[in-house]
């Protein structure tokens, strides 16, 4: 094990409960022993959709761990301790609320509160008894410091239970550990969150009957606080849990991580560089060892909570202090290096049960995938491709909405983050007509054994070609590379505690600056640490104290409404007598919380309810509309409130547009409305073809919006997708592709595109019918598209080949089909060829170019559909 002060990241440590309580209520809590009976019921899952057969939305099917997490009463849920408060009132909050956002220092706060006519108010800010409360300990040190070194901690329990009963997870809990298997023989196993993991099953195999298990995520990395005054550094330590669904605990608007202590980052006088670094190797887990002392306990013993609704490393440690003694720690460190330790004698982890270091130190998303991809695979491809060719290939790409463009390339970015990393390897397959990196399937939400075979099997093809990069010039002395040997450890991770996705740092770097950066800008730059903890006690209980009342007002219904965007759309009436915490799931995510980001907003919702409401109340066609895993929503206001069928076409660049319309028209007449219309085929109707209407609307923009690909109760952010006419900057139009339906008894993802065919819209059209006539026209939402030619995979880059498709006279075919035909947006890409031609730009390509790439690696969603 090699743990050093800058960065910790523990993904499953663990923690059981004995005595465990679970509220059936929904809303979770935590409270004292009640003494009631054992409930005969088991704690399972509080938020997967499973049927009657044990079955998921996916089909998988599910084999769930005998008689865990069994039910004892029920406990006090958040709002039980919020009412029982009695300085619970709405005007201390709004005072209290005020002055935390209004950017006064804690010593212009303290003036004010001091002021007279303030005194004689009746206030108090002591509204939230169950926070979990700071503490701090002066730590003794063997060698001296510069300053005094002060450890700063919340007891973990508390933490824990804090987030156990928190409202907003009462539906995103995971209680009892299970496999998944693709089908009823269990043969192939699906790896996703932990609890499905070979660990968790495994650790509830070594606990009491009814028995819960809670794993335990601890993350931390050192942070700058300021660099311009004093150079000082924060290294916070942060929990979360688990049992928290993984698309809820990566979300930073989650608050699924809480700051449980500030470790204290000392300078150490010695000379030696090297054991300065061991000496806060040390001291890191020593302070560890103090605030991890209860959760150490609770795994051995068990605890009560409510909720919502040997190994060898140590062998070899063992073997260093029977040679050396640890006080001389340069002997010490000298004897450490030849077993790769790095001299800490005493790791945090050493008596806790069920902790080992080789499975809760798991893959991290940005460093193993990521950082190796940009430090190595793009230096490799930038070497074999050239440096100018790479980059103007990126820059002639046509840019797609919500993803980076690199105007001036790749190969001189400085300052890279993450998610430019995330876009680069997007496009860089196709663009570079290179091998697949096996990083793509590893940031898979779910995977099974065979995809892990795949997985495996590409870093073993690596390994078997990496000669081919030395060949083609690029110097590399030698393979021992960390982050590629780490790699390795990616495949026993998957099974051991789930995916790598789900143990990403994002969500704790985030939390650098709302826990860490924030505060301090409040400070007066003198005694960091306590200030911190002072700022986060008070902001915490400002944050409750707006989530109770929030729960509690009656105006929730106005501000789901703006949500929405529609008037009355769901009723929150809300029986007094009953339990506050019966509140639905929809109305929690709409809590009005600082620091909360807006939600994804949810076209699949809107359009149910649009739908549902009355004639004459709303506009027809409905902006926004749902067909199975796609919604759609588009402008209220068209981008042209009206324009002749000739003068769009004339506009459009589209000759045969009223044709195109006028076969729509005939297939509808014969086949009736809502059957799939085939892309292609001979035009039947002329080009003056008379229409039952003169006039349309144009919408230059669409937003669709899918569902995950393993889990069809997830929606995705929505996608933008551009239907824009020529313009001075886009001579040629802004159009984006698009999978589209062809076929009848097809559906998307499910069949990949098995009755489907690549289109590019080109026009977004709803007629405006002639007043007063009559007629079988329907009223909806139309696009011209123009769709393209799929090819056999290449079998170099098992990537297909897509080309217009044209008439015999060399036309591209056009036609007219209903928007609800559309299905996932997708990326196209220009086949450049040995050598990008000169002439491309970004505003061009997508015209010119006569071969593209349908490019699989886009995106996650659409990956695993067009590798069928």
């Amino acid at each position: 094990m090699n743990v050093d002060g800058d960065e910790l990241d523990i993904p499953d440590d663990h923690l059981h409960l004995t005595n465990t309580y679970e509220d059936h209520d929904g809303s979770g809590g935590w409270g004292e022993d009640t003494g009631h009976d054992i409930d005969s019921n088991e704690g399972g899952s509080t938020g997967s959709f499973i049927n009657e057969e044990g079955t998921l939305p996916t089909g998988d099917f599910i084999d769930w761990f005998p008689g865990a997490s069994q039910t004892y009463g029920t406990g006090h849920t958040f709002l039980d301790l919020f009412n029982s408060d009695e300085n619970s009132w709405p005007k201390n909050w709004e005072l209290a609320s005020w002055l935390l956002h209004s950017g006064l220092s804690m010593g212009k706060i303290d003036s004010f509160l001091s002021l007279e006519i303030i005194k004689g108010l009746p206030l108090s800010f002591s509204s939230a008894k169950e926070l979990p409360r700071w503490m701090s300990q002066v730590i003794e040190t063997m060698h001296p410091t510069k300053t005094p070194v002060v450890l700063y901690w919340r007891d973990l329990l508390d933490c824990i239970s804090s987030i156990l009963n928190h409202p907003s997870f009462h539906d995103q809990l995971d209680f009892t550990p299970c496999k998944v298997y693709t089908m009823v023989q269990q043969l192939c196993r699906v790896y996703s969150e932990w609890m499905i993991g070979d660990d968790a099953w495994k650790i509830q195999l070594a606990l009491p009957r009814g028995a819960m298990l809670l794993g335990t995520i601890l993350s931390s990395d050192k942070t700058n606080i300021s660099m311009m005054m004093g150079d000082r550094i924060a290294h916070p330590l942060l929990i979360s849990l688990t049992n928290i669904h993984m698309s809820t605990r990566l979300k930073t608007s989650s608050n699924s991580f809480v700051l449980t202590a500030l470790l204290p980052v000392p300078k150490f006088l010695h000379k030696n560089k090297c054991m300065r670094g061991m000496l806060g190797d040390r001291l890191v887990h020593q302070c560890l060892d103090i605030v991890l002392e209860s959760l150490k306990l609770a795994a051995r013993e068990g605890i009560m909570l409510s909720d919502p609704v040997g190994s060898t490393t140590l062998a070899q440690i063992a073997a260093v202090r029977s040679k050396v003694n640890s006080n001389d720690i340069e002997a010490f460190f000298r004897e450490a290096q030849r077993f790769h330790l790095n001299g800490v004698d005493k790791p945090f982890w050493q008596d806790w049960l069920f902790a080992d270091p080789s499975h809760f130190l798991t893959p991290k998303t940005l460093h193993h995938l990521h950082r190796e991809f940009y430090d190595h695979d793009l230096k490799w491809i930038t070497c074999a491709v050239g440096e100018a060719e790479i980059d103007f290939r990126f820059s002639v790409l046509q840019p797609v909405t919500g993803f980076r463009h690199f105007h001036g390339g790749i190969s001189k970015l400085k300052q890279v983050t993450g998610r430019a990393q995330r876009d680069i390897q997007c496009s860089i397959i196709v663009v570079s007509a290179d091998a697949v990196p096996s990083t793509v399937m590893t940031a898979s939400p779910q995977i099974d054994d065979h995809n892990i075979e795949c997985i495996s099997a590409a870093l073993a093809e690596f390994h078997a070609n990496k000669h081919a990069i030395t060949a083609a010039g690029f110097p590399i002395d030698n393979w021992y590379i960390p982050k590629i040997e780490l790699m390795h450890n990616i495949f026993p991770s998957i099974r051991n505690t789930g995916v790598t996705m789900q143990w990403s740092a994002d969500a704790t770097d985030h939390a650098h600056i709302t826990e860490i950066k924030d505060p301090a800008r409040s400070s007066n730059n003198n005694n960091y640490d306590s200030q911190i903890c002072r700022h986060l006690d008070r902001a915490d209980k400002c944050r409750r104290f707006d989530l109770a009342t929030s729960l509690l007002d009656l105006r929730l219904r106005t501000s789901l409404d703006q949500h929405l965007n529609v008037d009355d759309v769901i009723d929150f009436d809300v029986d007094d007598d009953d339990d506050d915490s019966d509140l639905p799931a929809d109305l929690l995510a709409t809590v009005k919380c600082p620091r909360y980001a807006r939600p994804i907003t949810d076209y699949f919702t809107m359009g149910k309810v649009l739908r549902h409401r009355e004639v004459g109340t709303v506009p027809l066609p409905l902006r926004t509309f749902v067909v199975g895993r796609t919604a759609f929503h588009l402008a209220y206001s068209p981008s042209i409130r009206a324009i002749s069928v000739d003068d769009a076409a004339l506009r459009f660049g589209l000759p045969d547009l009223q044709p195109a319309i006028t076969d729509f028209l005939r297939h509808e007449d014969i086949h009736g409305y809502g059957h799939v219309h085939p892309l292609g085929g001979a035009r039947r109707a002329v080009c003056n073809a008379s229409l039952p209407f003169e006039q349309l609307q144009i919408w230059f923009k669409l937003r669709l919006q899918d569902t995950e690909f393993h889990n069809a109760t997830s929606m995705r952010p929505a996608q933008t997708l551009n239907c824009t006419p020529p313009s001075e900057i886009w001579p040629f139009g802004q159009y984006d592709t698009v999978i589209v339906n062809n076929e009848e008894g097809h559906s998307w993802p499910a069949d990949g595109l098995r009755g489907h065919v690549v289109a590019q819209m080109r026009l977004i059209l709803c007629p405006i019918r002639k007043t007063g006539t009559q007629g079988t026209l329907k009223n909806h939402f139309l696009t011209y598209v123009q769709h393209f030619d799929n090819s056999e995979r290449e079998s170099a880059m098992q990537l297909q080949v897509l080309k217009r498709a044209k008439r015999s006279n060399g036309t591209r075919i056009g036609d007219v089909i209903p928007v609800t035909q559309l299905r996932a947006p997708v990326n196209v890409i220009p086949r450049f060829g040995a050598s990008a031609d000169p002439r491309l730009t970004q505003y061009n390509s997508m015209e010119h170019a006569e071969e593209f790439w349908l490019n699989k690696y886009w995106d996650k969603n659409i990956f695993f559909p067009l590798s069928m």
